[in-house]
Order: structure tokens, then sequence, then C-alpha cells
């Protein structure tokens, strides 16, 4: 029931801000490794539900306008108000093949993270989806089916969904100023993931920070924060991996436990 709310709350969310949709990977990603496939199905058609009832009046009067620009993904941004990539020049900047090479290199960041740290202790993403469809086989085959489900560590997810937005945002052909808001409060946490000593995450954080607020936005100040957005990056690629799930109590343990 909680995670029905929590899917019905995030499509809510992504109807307001589009950024949000930067979560969906890593979201998708934790429901297929904490439900059986029949879980994450009813999920997102849940989800679905909940953009159509909030884009209803816009469907029924203006369909073709709404459903071809209310999740228009192809928008070019102002070149002198991004933060990020100021350093390319505006020809290159606003062309489809860099924005073409940034969601290639959004993707591959997002299957190379799932793959080796997300589903690690799985023994990688392609073990996960083997594995529910041999449940879903299993499920199909019995007469009294019933749904398969896991319980996932809270620092887990929140290591996942914050990393996979770092990815989104890092690969952003455009960041304007306001856009700082999308991370800013993941940056602290993702820091204290990173092995790397505290004087230098401090000054890391304090590096993103003066590329914010450095008006208007230049090479160098675009070149340093993509550095250090990489730095940072490279820092949780090399940390280690928490245990993803919440380990089940035995009777066993239990018993031991009240007999002390």
């Amino acid at each position: 029931m909680a995670s029905r709310v929590g899917n019905f709350q995030y499509s809510g969310a992504v109807s307001i801000k589009m950024n949000v949709l930067l979560y969906a990977p890593p979201l998708l990603l934790l429901m297929v490794k904490a439900m059986d496939i029949v879980g994450v199905i009813s999920a997102l058609v849940g989800a679905a539900l909940v953009q159509i009832l909030i884009g209803l009046p816009f469907i029924l009067s203006h369909p073709a306008s709404y459903l071809s620009n209310a999740f228009n993904l192809g928008r070019v941004f102002i070149h002198f108000w991004s933060v990020n990539f100021k350093f390319v020049p505006e020809d290159i900047f606003v062309s489809k093949a860099f924005a073409l090479s940034l969601l290639v290199a959004h993707l591959s960041l997002l299957l190379v993270f799932a793959h080796c740290r997300w589903c690690r202790h799985e023994g990688g993403l392609f073990a996960v989806v083997r594995s529910k469809i041999i449940q879903l086989k299993l499920r199909v085959s019995q007469r009294n089916p019933s749904s398969t489900k896991k319980v996932l560590q809270a620092d887990h997810i929140v290591t996942t969904m914050f990393v996979g937005n770092f990815i989104g945002i890092i690969c952003a052909r455009s960041l304007h100023y306001q856009f700082y808001s999308w991370y800013f409060y993941c940056l602290p946490y993702l820091l204290w993931k990173t092995p790397f000593p505290t004087l230098l995450r401090l000054f890391l954080f304090a590096a993103v920070e003066f590329c914010w607020n450095v008006f208007p936005s230049n090479t160098y100040s675009s070149l340093v924060l993509l550095s250090v957005h990489l730095i940072v990056l490279g820092g949780l690629w090399i940390s280690s991996p928490e245990y993803p799930y919440v380990e089940k109590t035995t009777d066993k343990s239990i018993s031991k436990k009240k007999a002390r």
C-alpha cells in the first residue's frame, strides 16, 4: 500500500515539475528489485492513471496539443543562461548531435551504475531481470500464486535515487540558475557517501556552491562545475556499496534473544 501511495505521489510530482523524471530510472530499478513483475506493472499503470486524471481536462479539449507539448523533452534552452556546458560553443550546444551524445552518456552511466553498483549484490542488472522472469514463470505455473516482495534498506533507496538524479544533472545540456534546486539537497549526502576525507568533501561542496554563484556563468566556472561533478561521481563509484535488503529476523534468532 505504501509503495502505491509513493508511486501516486511521484506521478503527481512529475506533473508539477518534469525534472522529477530524472528519478524515474533508479525508481524503476528499485521497484523491480522490491516487487515482482506483476506488482511493477500495476504500479506503473497506477502512475499512468494519475497522469491521465490530471491531464484529463486538456486531453478532452485539446488532445493533440497536450500530448505533444506536455512532455516536450526536445526543448533547447538559451546558451547564455546555462551554467552547465557553457564552455561548449553555442552552435554545438544547440545541435541535436550534442543532445544525442549527452543522452547516450546519460543512459550509459545509468546502465553501468545499475549493473555494477546498484545490483552488485544480486550479480548484476541482468541477473535481477532474469530472476524476475523466472519468478513470473513460477507464479504462472502455480494454481495459487503468491507475490514475492523484498524490503529494501532505506540507505540503499536514498543512495540509488540520489545518484540516479545526480547522473542526470551531470548529463543535462542546460542547467539554469534555478535548476540548482534540483540537487543541492543531495550534495551533502552524496559527498559523505564517497571515501574522500572530510576536508575534500567540504572543498568540493564549496566549489559547487561557488560555480552556481558566478553570474553570468563563464567557460571557467562551467568547467570547474563539470569537473567537480565528475570527481564526486568518481567517488561514488569507488565507494563501498551498501547491502540492499533488510535482513529478516528468523524465529530462532528471536528465541535466542528472548532466552538472553
